[in-house]
């Protein structure tokens, strides 16, 4: 632990925690509030932070044990992504309510955990929505980076039967796994237009000028037409 403190002269979770608390912002809050986060601390400050900490395994875990959400985003920008436990993870996934834990926790911590494809397995078919969700961000991992062992025509099947009523979260990590079958398995591209064309899941969600609509046919096609005039 020694070496671990080293490069922070030896911070405890408390003063860090009270350095979070001195760079909460109002502004920062309610923009976030918006999107189901509780904290309101600048995600560039917060990295900043992490950069001066440096990897601390035991102050990451302390941190985590806080509760609090900025706390627990800045442990997971600390922590040794292979040092935790399958069991462990589990857990964490279980605490991880607010939208951006729980994606940069998945994003950051599991897929870089040796128990990445356990978990994906396990987490799959969970009753909690939530943790179901970090299943299929797993599931999205293995499409795009690599699928062999993967049944996707019955990710398809699960897709076409429980998307539409799917909760937020598990909606929209389903619609992504949709999206990637289709752009990077030119195979099943015409099912899955298909089914997103019949599902309109997303079709008039929000999206900011320049940026592509999650709408799996539109983010489909514009991907794959990107692709062609690369």
């Amino acid at each position: 632990m020694e070496v671990e403190r080293a490069g922070s002269a030896g911070v405890t979770a408390s003063e860090v925690t009270a350095e979070l608390a001195a760079l909460e912002d109002p502004k920062a809050r309610a923009v976030n509030e918006k999107h189901g986060d509780d904290h309101g601390v600048n995600l560039g400050k917060l990295r900043t932070l992490a950069k001066r900490l440096k990897t601390q395994q035991e102050l990451a875990h302390e941190l985590w044990e806080t509760g609090d959400s900025a706390a627990r985003l800045l442990s997971l920008l600390i922590c040794r992504p292979k040092a935790f436990g399958h069991d462990e993870l589990d857990a964490m996934v279980r605490e991880a309510r607010t939208p951006k834990v729980h994606d940069w926790f998945v994003n950051y911590v599991v897929k870089k955990s040796p128990h990445a494809e356990e978990l994906r397995s396990a987490w799959f078919d969970d009753p909690d929505p939530v943790v179901a969700s970090a299943g299929w961000a797993l599931t999205v991992e293995r499409v795009t980076k690599g699928s062999e062992g993967l049944d996707l025509a019955r990710l398809l099947d699960i897709i076409e039967q429980q998307m539409k009523d799917a909760p937020g979260r598990l909606q929209w990590a389903m619609n992504t796994c949709l999206a990637q079958i289709g752009i990077k398995h030119a195979e099943y591209r015409t099912r899955v237009l298909d089914i997103g064309e019949r599902l309109e899941v997303l079709k008039d969600y929000p999206t900011s000028p320049g940026c592509t609509s999650p709408f799996a046919p539109v983010w489909i096609n514009e991907t794959v037409r990107r692709q062609h005039d690369a």
